[in-house]
């Protein structure tokens, strides 16, 4: 993976856990999940390491540039997350949860997330004008409404992956008949943070290209 590539990754990273971070906290304010939340919330904290690793694996590859098998790649990308996955499920049975991927569900979002994101990092990492600046390379390719649709877009896809996984935790007795209406609660909450926070991101982006700093590559973003 290039340099650049990597700091891309980076600062995809740090997004994701700052959505994760949001969530949960709006799921601590919002009554009808306060029951679920124990059981919730170690699924959460779980997931986006995986969710992560795998928007890393998409950006190496777009960071190979354009090319004529884009659909061959991508359906590699998508056996390389269920490889994540199976790796994530091993390791995840230490811990008191139970998880299953139900696949029939969430490979339409998985598939879109993966397709949106490659095309987005392909076009950022190939910005020949600004070879050595990401921010300026961002900044070009997205401008601000633009960038906080492609977040929001790619918050949402996520968002219906975590429903999904929401379906199979494991919860006490009383709560089991309401599963459904917890993972549509779940998802509800994520949509709304969703939005203010891709239009906070790129308003951020937008003041820092405004500025002439850069987007820092590594260190402390407050949601690390």
């Amino acid at each position: 993976m290039t340099d650049r590539a990597r700091t891309l990754a980076r600062l995809n990273g740090r997004i994701l856990r700052l959505y994760s971070t949001r969530t949960i906290l709006a799921l601590r304010n919002a009554l009808p999940m306060r029951l679920a939340l124990p059981h919730l919330e170690p699924v959460l904290m779980l997931n986006v390491g995986k969710e992560v690793e795998k928007d890393t694996a998409v950006i190496g590859d777009a960071a190979a540039g354009p090319a004529d098998d884009t659909e061959a790649r991508l359906e590699r990308l998508v056996d390389v997350t269920r490889e994540i996955d199976a790796r994530f499920l091993r390791n995840v049975g230490r811990f008191p949860v139970e998880i299953v991927v139900r696949y029939d569900e969430i490979l339409p979002y998985r598939t879109r997330r993966i397709r949106i994101l490659h095309g987005a990092a392909t076009t950022i990492l190939a910005n020949a004008k600004f070879p050595d600046d990401l921010r300026r390379a961002l900044a070009s390719t997205h401008e601000r409404e633009d960038l906080a649709r492609l977040l929001n877009e790619l918050f949402r896809l996520y968002a219906e992956e975590v429903r999904s996984l929401s379906r199979s935790v494991r919860l006490p007795a009383p709560l089991v008949p309401l599963r459904e209406m917890i993972a549509r609660e779940l998802l509800d909450v994520m949509l709304r943070v969703a939005w203010p926070l891709a239009q906070e991101i790129a308003a951020a982006a937008s003041r820092l290209t405004a500025s002439g700093r850069s987007l820092p590559a590594r260190g402390h973003s407050g949601d690390d």
